[in-house]
C-alpha cells in the first residue's frame, strides 16, 4: 500500500465519464481505483491479529476474511463476464469470496461449506488482481464517455462496489469485540466532540413542491440499476424535525418502556424485539447501574449524548409511534420522495456543484458521528446530508425505465421484495457513488448500519409499492414455462424434464439431487417428490428468488405481458401442482457453473439444464462432474446445442463448427469428456419448450437429453 491515508479519498468524490481527454480520464480512474482498493485495506488495518478475520461479528454474515477477499473476486469476475479477462487468478478463491453478503435464503452462510485461506494469501491474492486490472488499463483504450460496456464501466463498478464495502465491512468491524481491534489507529480516529450537550429538537414546516427524480444512461456520474429512470411526484406539506435524532432525545424513548411496549411496534419490529432481547439500539452498551456506554467503530466510550442515535429501521419506526403517542401529532419516518423534497427545499446541491463538502460525509471530519447540531443547511435544518445514514419508510424498488446492467443483474433486483427499505443521506465513510443524489441504497428493515433518522409530520398517506407480483422481463417468461399453462399441446419442460430423470434413477439411491439451471425451481420441486433432498443451483438470483419465495410461502404471483402496456396477473401454487410436500426438501443455491465450489459434492443425480450452452467454460464443469456424483450415480444433460459468442467464446463451444471439414456435433464431444469415467445409458431424447413472451410471441425450442452413469 502507498500509505494512502483516509483524506485521500476525498477529491473528487467519484469519477465523471464524459470528457475530452482520454488519457487524463485513464489517469483519473487508475488513481481512483488505487485509492480506493488502499483505502480498503486501509479499514483492515484496524483488525489487530489474524484471529478478527476469522470472528463472526454477526451471525447473518460470514467473517471479515470473505469481505477482504470478496471485494477483489468481484473486479475478476465481472471481468470475465464482460470477456475483458480470459483466464482467472485463482479459481479456488473466485468461488469462496463470491456470494454470500445479504442474508438471502440463497447466500450459503454455512461455515462447514468454508476453509477459509490465510489472511496472508489472501492479501497475495488481492495484490495480483490489482497488478492485473493495473494491466488492463495500460492496454486498453478509453473512449469518452465511458458507456455500460466498456471495460472502464465494470472497472468502476468494481471500484464503487468496493466502496460500498468500506461501509458495510465497517459496521461489522464494529461488531467486534474491541480486544480484536487497533482502538487507536491513527487513520480512524473518531470526534473528539462526545460531550457536547444535546439541542432540543422541534418541527420545522416544509412546503411540498414537485420532486423529480431522473438518471439517463448518459449521465455523467456511474451509477447503479436501481438509479436509472424516471419519476415525478408531489409532496405535500409536512413538517420535519431540525435535527436527526439524537442519542439524550431517543433515551426518552427506552426510559418510558419502548422496548417492552408492544403496541409501538410493528408486528415484524416486536418479533425481532423478543428475537433479539434488544432493550437499546446494537451500539449501546448497558452497564449495571443502568446507564450506557457507546460503541465506536474501534473502541467503547462515554455515551456521546449529542451524536445520532444509531438504530435499525424497527427501532426507529418505534419510535416514530411512541412520539405520535406522546404528541398527538401523526409523527412517522419521511417517504423517499419527502427526503429529496427536504433536500430541495434546503436547496442543497449535487457533488458537482460542492464547493466543500457539506456534511459529515467522505471522511471528512471523523471516523464517527459527530454532533447533531454541527453541520447546517438552510432553512435552519441539520444534518440533511450526512453524519449517519436517514431511515425511510419506502421499501426499494425500480423506477419507471429500469434497466439492469447484463453483467450484475442481481444488483438490485432481489431487493425488490418490499422487505428492504431505502436510506438516503451516507453517513460519515461514505464515499464515491454513495453520496451522490441519485444514490438509491436498501438495507433489510432489521440491518444495522451507520445510520439513524429523523421524523415527520404529516398526514398524508405513504404509498407502500406491492412488489409482490414479479414483473422482471427475463424472469416472469420463466415462471410461465415452470407453473403456467402449456401451449400448442407441448407438455411443461422442467416437469418433463424431472420426470425423464426420476424414471432413470427408479432402483437407484434417491439420497441427494442437484439441479444446475435450476430458473425458477420447478424441476428442483419435482425431483423432490422422491428424493430426500434437491438443491436447486442458477447462476442469477434473479431467478432463484422465485424459487425461494415458493419454499417459503408456497406461491409466486407474476404478471405477463399481453399486448403493448397490457399485462395480466397470475398466482401459482405448489399445492394445487402436487409439490407442497417438496418445500422443505429443496434449497437454493446461487454459483457458478464453469466456477462451483467443492462443496456440490456426493450427488446420487445431477440435472444439467440447457447450462453448457450458457455458460462461458462448459468444460471445467463436465472435466471435474465425476467428482461430484456418487458411484454408479446418474448426470443427465438437458441441451439445446445453441452456441452464441456472446455467452460462450467459440474456442469454448463443445460442438457447432467443422474439423477437417467434418461436422463436430456437442455430443460427440460429451462422448468424448465424459466416456472415461461414465456409461451412457440410453439413446438421447428430444423435448420441446415452449417460453412465452407476450400473449402472440412464443420461443420454441427441441431440447436433447442424454443420460449417464458413472462407472461403479
Amino acid at each position: 500500500m502507498d500509505n494512502t491515508t483516509t483524506k485521500e479519498l476525498k477529491t473528487p468524490y467519484t469519477i465523471q465519464l464524459n470528457g475530452d481527454d482520454p488519457e487524463a480520464k485513464r489517469a483519473e480512474i487508475r488513481r481512483y481505483f488505487h485509492e480506493t482498493y488502499d483505502a480498503y485495506e486501509l479499514l483492515f488495518e484496524t483488525l489487530a491479529s489474524d484471529e478478527a478475520y476469522y470472528r463472526r461479528a454477526d451471525l447473518l454474515r460470514h467473517p471479515l476474511i470473505f469481505y477482504y477477499g470478496h471485494t477483489a473476486t468481484f473486479f475478476v469476475n465481472k471481468l470475465l463476464l464482460g470477456k475483458f479477462m480470459d483466464q482467472r487468478i485463482n479459481p479456488d478463491f473466485e468461488s469462496t469470496f463470491a456470494i454470500g453478503v445479504d442474508e438471502m435464503s440463497w447466500d450459503d452462510l454455512n461455515e462447514q461449506h468454508y476453509d477459509w485461506p490465510a489472511v496472508k494469501a489472501v492479501k497475495k491474492y488481492r495484490d495480483q488482481v490489482r497488478a492485473a486490472i493495473d494491466d488492463l488499463i495500460d492496454q486498453t483504450p478509453v473512449s469518452l464517455p465511458v458507456s455500460w460496456d466498456s471495460l472502464y464501466w465494470i472497472i468502476l463498478m468494481g471500484t464503487e462496489h468496493e466502496r460500498i464495502h468500506l461501509e458495510t465491512s465497517s459496521v461489522l468491524i464494529r461488531q467486534l469485540p474491541t480486544d480484536l481491534l487497533n482502538p487507536n489507529h491513527q487513520d480512524w480516529s473518531i470526534s473528539t466532540e462526545t460531550d457536547t450537550p444535546a439541542p432540543q429538537n422541534e418541527l420545522i414546516p416544509v412546503s411540498g413542491g414537485t420532486v423529480t427524480q431522473s438518471k439517463d444512461r448518459d449521465d455523467e456520474l456511474y451509477g447503479w440499476d436501481s438509479e436509472y429512470g424516471h419519476h415525478v411526484s408531489e409532496v405535500s406539506d409536512f413538517q420535519a424535525s431540525k435535527h436527526l435524532v439524537s442519542n439524550r432525545e431517543f433515551l426518552k424513548f427506552i426510559e418510558e418502556g419502548g422496548y417492552s411496549n408492544e403496541s409501538y411496534w410493528t408486528q415484524e419490529g416486536w418479533d425481532w424485539v423478543l428475537y433479539k432481547k434488544a432493550v437499546a439500539p446494537q451500539f449501546w452498551i448497558p452497564q449495571e447501574d443502568g446507564s450506557f456506554r457507546f460503541r465506536s467503530m474501534l473502541k467503547a466510550i462515554d455515551m456521546p449524548w449529542s451524536w445520532p442515535a444509531e438504530t435499525n429501521y424497527l427501532e426507529a419506526k418505534a419510535f416514530c409511534n411512541w412520539k405520535t403517542e406522546k404528541t398527538g401529532l401523526p409523527i412517522r419516518l419521511p417517504s423517499e420522495e419527502e427526503w429529496y423534497r427536504l433536500l430541495d427545499f434546503t436547496k442543497t446541491p449535487d457533488v458537482a456543484e460542492w464547493e466543500k463538502t457539506p456534511g459529515n460525509l467522505n471522511l471528512e471530519d471523523a471516523a464517527s458521528s459527530v454532533p447533531v447540531d454541527k453541520y447546517a443547511f438552510e432553512q435552519g435544518f441539520y444534518d440533511v446530508l450526512g453524519n449517519v445514514w436517514q431511515h425511510t419508510e419506502t421499501p426499494i424498488r425500480g423506477l419507471p425505465g429500469f434497466q439492469v446492467h447484463s453483467l450484475y443483474d442481481d444488483f438490485s433486483t432481489p431487493t425488490f421484495d418490499t422487505k428492504h427499505n431505502l436510506i438516503k443521506g451516507g453517513s460519515w465513510i461514505s464515499t464515491g457513488n454513495e453520496i451522490i443524489r441519485s444514490a438509491r441504497y436498501a438495507f433489510r428493515r432489521h440491518f444495522y448500519q451507520h445510520a439513524g433518522f429523523r421524523y415527520i409530520a404529516s398526514d398524508a398517506p405513504i404509498e407502500t409499492p406491492d412488489d409482490r407480483y414479479e414483473t422482471d422481463p427475463e424472469v416472469i417468461p420463466y415462471c410461465e414455462l415452470h407453473y403456467g399453462k402449456e401451449y400448442f399441446g407441448v407438455e411443461n419442460y422442467p416437469e418433463k424434464l424431472a420426470q425423464i430423470a426420476l424414471n432413470h434413477a427408479q432402483g437407484s439411491p434417491k439420497g441427494k439431487a442437484l439441479n444446475i439451471g435450476c430458473k425458477t425451481g420447478r424441476s428442483a420441486f419435482e425431483l423432490a417428490v422422491e428424493f430426500d433432498s434437491v438443491i436447486g443451483v442458477d447462476f442469477t438470483a434473479r431467478m432463484i428468488r422465485i424459487g425461494v419465495e415458493l419454499k417459503e410461502k408456497g406461491y409466486t404471483q407474476y404478471t405477463l405481458p399481453e399486448e403493448g402496456e397490457i399485462v395480466s396477473f397470475h398466482q401459482q401454487n405448489l399445492q394445487e401442482l402436487g409439490l407442497d410436500a417438496s418445500r422443505p426438501k429443496v434449497e437454493f443455491l446461487q454459483s457458478d457453473i464453469s466456477n462451483m465450489k467443492s462443496l456440490f459434492t456426493g450427488y446420487d443425480l445431477i440435472l444439467l439444464d440447457t447450462m453448457l450452452e450458457n455458460t462461458y467454460n462448459p468444460q471445467k464443469f463436465l472435466d471435474n462432474v465425476h467428482q461430484r456424483i456418487n458411484s454408479k450415480g446418474l448426470l443427465i444433460i438437458a441441451s439445446s446445442y445453441d452456441w452464441q459468442n456472446d455467452r460462450t467464446d467459440r474456442e469454448h463451444w463443445l460442438g457447432g463448427f467443422k474439423i477437417n471439414g467434418e461436422n463436430a456435433t456437442t455430443l460427440n464431444r460429451l462422448h468424448e469428456l465424459l466416456e472415461d469415467r461414465f456409461t451412457r445409458i440410453s439413446e438421447p431424447t428430444d423435448i420441446q419448450q415452449v417460453i412465452r413472451k407476450t400473449n402472440r410471441t412464443f420461443e420454441h425450442k427441441v431440447i436433447q437429453v442424454t443420460v449417464w452413469k458413472l462407472n461403479g
